[in-house]
């Protein structure tokens, strides 16, 4: 990686000597009164945890203290980016120790990435007790390639006290306290503002700011030297604005754009940018960029020719599972609000994720192409924190991801779609809201609603009309699951009671006022079903996922010989993730079920497909016939658990269709402290056919019905035993 020189402060050592300004607190002299630890330490555990004035160097050390917790351990840590490389990563530091017992002291160094622990040694096995004056430890460990965080901690196991103090970590004997990191994180010149303010957006303007989103992002994910962090391109984007904003013809943006491509560096020839991908299964679209006058048309296919090839700061393929995960990506979380800049600029930052590493990007009822330009002014006029919230959750919707929803410090779409709740459950019976429940018994009587009525009305507004103002704020890849979340939210409020119309069984039309609660009030999501396997009459096997522990799956064989016959439900989320362990039951040989489309951060916007991930498959294969049920609430691993099984050579998918969003997720943060996510990697048939958006097709079609819903009948699982029982 090119070195980037950054600037050391000098400031003198309370023992007078001259140090250099420490990048992390690794000798605990830095902290805020009124803080139980150091700036930037943590604590993990139950047991005491301070700074001490018994320190080996400085005024202050960390100490950890037993107390008589359940589970007798203790960590005070500190996180640090894994922005380097190397061989070797060694933590040492001083410990001191007093009267330890029934365990060990001693330090730990974990490395993190990929969303595991790619290294950890802690020195249990120095096995550090009994009472010792400071001293020196050490642990080192080989430097994982797909480092993200490194931990750097003092551990206490058992009884007794230990002190930690003047950590110091190398990686091939270089501190890293003296290490340069990258620019893209030491930049901070606009972490206040970005100083970007939009007059009355004329069509022109939304047309350049267009072009300026689909380059910018174009070089984030094409150009080698801001693939290698180089540049803090959030910020260089604030840089450019002005000049770009200031000019009006054609001919004058395109040259700063041409200048602004020269500025970054020269570009080497790439050796392996011409070769070709195995499985290809969709390219990227640059139909944009042929659009583009001769200069900057070159000047892009240039940067494409010459793409980086050693990875992405700002982007990486999880090697476990093949999602994009955007890494290095600023919340600016101290935004509620963000200014014009940042509004833009999480837009930009959007609009090409999405462009470039979203799989399903061909399957939107909607061209992408078009949602730049259409989202520049609804992202600029918002007016204030919910309006800018709204814009995201509207763009976010335009992807139909049932993946996708808009989280993180978005609280005033909560408070937007009331923060009162009805005491009764909702849902769509086509689409008809009907009531399907209630939080607790004694509100059938006091709302006067009964199972089964038919809600036509809330305050005066049709259902009809509610639905049509607010789809655009429920992301969802089917309507099933966009009217199921849109469901509950229907009945909401910031009142204290609302007004229903509903039509009773015998189609009378009524009026009720019924009183809202807090959420907390209210029993929405009761206790798990505890009981994974049962057996119904004439031997008919009934397995559920909900709570399936690992004992289960070694069970499951034990389980299947009771029966004739299975009926595996999966309206409720799978604990686990059991797909290859349980569809191997139900197959007598190797058998295909899935493969993946994934991304490439080397070739961003291309997708290739995988070959096919197979069933084990058993010798003692289960005989009798299997019945899955599924439904709209049937999501993610739900629905990889259902491929699984439909692979059976017994098996029958009972239901409606599921959500339509499979794969793994990655999740992705925007300014103002705003968090999404995506279905990361595509997911298909062995034959190529689609399950996005599509779900997982019910060989055998069962929806309930309003009468079913009065007479608190499961249709679902009767019409599968039914099946079975005529076997």
């Amino acid at each position: 990686m090119k070195k980037i020189f950054v600037l050391l402060f000098l400031m003198s050592s309370l023992n007078c000597f001259a140090q250099q300004v420490e990048k992390f607190n690794l000798g605990f002299e830095h902290h805020k009164e009124g803080n139980t630890l150091s700036d930037g330490w943590v604590k993990w555990g139950d047991y005491i945890f301070s700074i001490d004035s018994m320190a080996f160097s400085g005024m202050k050390s960390g100490k950890i203290a037993s107390t008589d917790a359940e589970n007798p351990f203790g960590y005070i840590a500190y996180r640090i980016p894994a922005h380097y490389s190397g061989d070797t990563i060694k933590l040492e530091g001083y410990m001191k120790v007093k009267d330890v017992e029934n365990g060990f002291a001693g330090l730990m160094l974990r490395i993190d990435g990929n969303g595991n622990t790619l290294a950890l040694d802690n020195m249990q096995n120095q096995q550090v007790m009994g009472t010792k004056d400071w001293q020196t430890y050490s642990v080192s460990l080989a430097y994982p390639e797909d480092a993200e965080y490194m931990y750097v901690a003092g551990i206490l196991v058992g009884k007794g006290e230990a002190w930690f103090d003047g950590f110091e970590v190398t990686i091939d004997g270089n501190d890293i306290q003296t290490l340069e990191l990258p620019r893209a994180i030491t930049d901070h010149e606009f972490d206040n503002g970005s100083l970007i303010e939009f007059g009355e957006l004329t069509s022109d303007q939304i047309e350049s700011l267009d072009l300026l989103g689909r380059v910018w992002g174009f070089l984030k994910y094409h150009h080698p030297q801001i693939a290698k962090g180089n540049y803090n391109w959030d910020y260089e984007l604030f840089r450019f604005l002005p000049k770009y904003l200031e000019v009006n013809s054609t001919n004058e943006k395109t040259r700063l754009l041409v200048d602004w491509i020269d500025t970054l560096g020269n570009l080497d020839e790439c050796a392996t940018c011409g070769d070709s991908v195995k499985n290809k299964f969709i390219s990227p679209d640059f139909k944009w960029i042929e659009k583009q006058p001769e200069d900057l048309k070159n000047a892009l296919l240039a940067v494409y020719a010459s793409r980086g090839q050693e990875g992405n700061f700002f982007v990486k393929i999880n090697s476990n599972n093949g999602r994009p995960d955007f890494k290095n990506e600023n919340a600016y979380s101290a935004m509620a609000y963000p200014d014009q800049g940042f509004r833009l600029l999480s837009l930009f930052r959007y609009w090409n994720m999405i462009n470039y590493f979203f799989p399903s990007k061909y399957l939107m009822d909607k061209e992408w192409d078009h949602a730049l330009e259409e989202f520049i002014p609804v992202f600029l006029n918002a007016e204030n924190e919910l309006e800018y919230e709204l814009a995201a959750l509207e763009m976010i919707e335009y992807i139909q991801d049932s993946h996708a929803f808009l989280g993180g410090a978005a609280d005033k779409i909560f408070q937007w779609k009331g923060q009162k709740f009805p005491p009764v459950k909702a849902d769509f019976v086509g689409s008809k809201l009907v009531v399907s429940g209630y939080y607790h018994a004694g509100f059938k009587e006091k709302t006067g609603l009964q199972l089964g009525d038919m809600i036509t009305e809330v305050n005066g507004e049709s259902i009809e009309q509610l639905i049509k103002n607010r789809s655009s704020y429920y992301p969802a890849s089917n309507l099933p699951v966009k009217y199921k979340s849109m469901s509950m939210d229907l009945l909401r409020s910031n009142s204290s009671e609302i007004s229903i119309t509903y039509l009773t069984k015998d189609l009378k039309e009524q009026t009720e006022t019924i009183e809202l609660y807090a959420y907390e009030n209210l029993d929405m999501y009761p206790e798990r079903n505890l009981e994974t396997f049962k057996v119904l009459k004439d031997s008919i096997g009934y397995f559920t996922v909900e709570n399936i522990k690992e004992e289960d799956i070694s069970q499951f064989k034990n389980y299947l010989k009771e029966t004739r016959g299975l009926i595996i439900d999966l309206r409720k989320y799978p604990a686990l993730n059991v797909a290859s362990k349980l569809g191997s039951y139900f197959v007598s040989s190797s058998t295909p079920f899935v493969k993946f489309s994934i991304g490439m951060v080397e070739n961003p916007g291309v997708f290739y497909l995988t070959d096919d991930i197979t069933l084990s498959g058993e010798s003692g294969a289960y005989k009798g016939k299997v019945i899955v049920l599924v439904n709209e609430m049937t999501q993610s691993r739900g629905e990889y658990l259902a491929l699984a099984l439909r692979a059976g050579e017994n098996t029958t998918i009972l239901g409606s269709t599921t959500a339509g969003a499979d794969g793994e997720v990655s999740a992705i943060l925007l300014p103002g402290g705003l968090m999404t996510q995506i279905s990361g990697v595509g997911i298909y048939y062995p034959d190529g056919g689609e399950t996005q958006r599509i779900g997982i097709v019910p060989d055998i079609v069962v929806t309930p019905t309003i009468e079913g819903i009065r007479e608190q009948r499961d249709e679902l699982l009767e019409k599968a035993i039914e099946l079975l029982a005529k076997d």
